[in-house]
């Protein structure tokens, strides 16, 4: 049942079991996990939360890093030691958390992520472009037209009504331009430090589509390869939202690597 509001963000508690928390990525609340959500509370106390600024979680005013945001994620814990699944910014986090508090974190399934650094690749310069263009539009159009690039090449179009539920789910608590802003400048600090990953030890899967246009393939790559205990898994003909553009290969992969001993 949803257990309100904890630490001043906004969190929900599903199911029974280990604790699993989900991290999501930049600008988006807990409906950017809503095909994992039932899914994993089926053998998992799981917790979603919509981050600052997102969702019905307050915005604070003053700036904040990636840090902070890994010290909201060890308060929703309130010191139990969980199985982590994270995306995108989320896995900054997530990464952010295993080094500064190990003893929080089972397992890491790091989703679409890298972990920042001078050999970081960035996004194609056309999609950098697109989201330059569209700030500043109604936060529907810039939605619209935006999310597509989240997903592998072709996949609206060959998905408009899953695309339209997508998008209606991000629109019920629309981020502010604020709030997007403050993301990217946690995320661009982030990306500019050295982050010492190879001292994670704990299990880690990272998962990484092929087509990704928001954090490329190459991020996922060397973050595997980084990490002393890693599986990496490639998704073949997907984009950077992996949980909500296949949730059921999504889902398969994690719950496999969580189900081995």
């Amino acid at each position: 049942m949803p257990s309100g509001a904890t630490s001043k963000l906004y969190v929900e508690e599903h199911g029974d079991g280990d604790p699993l928390l989900l991290i999501e990525g930049l600008g988006q609340g807990m409906w950017a996990w809503r095909e994992q959500v039932p899914v994993f509370a089926q053998d998992f106390r799981t917790i979603a939360f919509d981050t600052r600024g997102t969702g019905r979680s307050p915005a604070p005013g003053e700036p904040y890093s990636i840090a902070d945001l890994a010290e909201d994620a060890a308060g929703l814990l309130a010191g139990r030691a969980a199985h982590i699944v994270a995306l995108s910014m989320g896995g900054y986090v997530a990464l952010t958390l295993a080094l500064a508090q190990p003893e929080l974190v089972r397992t890491l399934v790091l989703v679409g992520t890298g972990a920042g650094g001078p050999h970081r690749v960035p996004r194609p310069a056309h999609v950098r472009k697109a989201f330059a263009d569209a700030l500043g539009l109604p936060l529907p159009e810039f939605g619209r037209r935006t999310m597509p690039f989240t997903f592998a090449p072709g996949w609206t179009e060959r998905n408009p009504e899953r695309f339209e539920e997508i998008l209606a789910a991000r629109l019920e608590y629309p981020t502010s331009y604020e709030t997007i802003e403050a993301h990217a400048n946690a995320c661009y600090r982030f990306y500019s430090e050295s982050h010492p990953v190879e001292r994670v030890e704990t299990p880690a899967l990272v998962v990484h589509g092929d087509e990704d246009l928001i954090v490329p393939v190459e991020n996922g790559r060397m973050l595997a390869a980084r990490l002393p205990n890693a599986r990496y898994v490639e998704l073949r003909g997907r984009g950077h939202n992996l949980p909500l553009e296949d949730p059921e290969a999504f889902n398969r992969v994690v719950l496999d690597f969580l189900s081995r001993p």
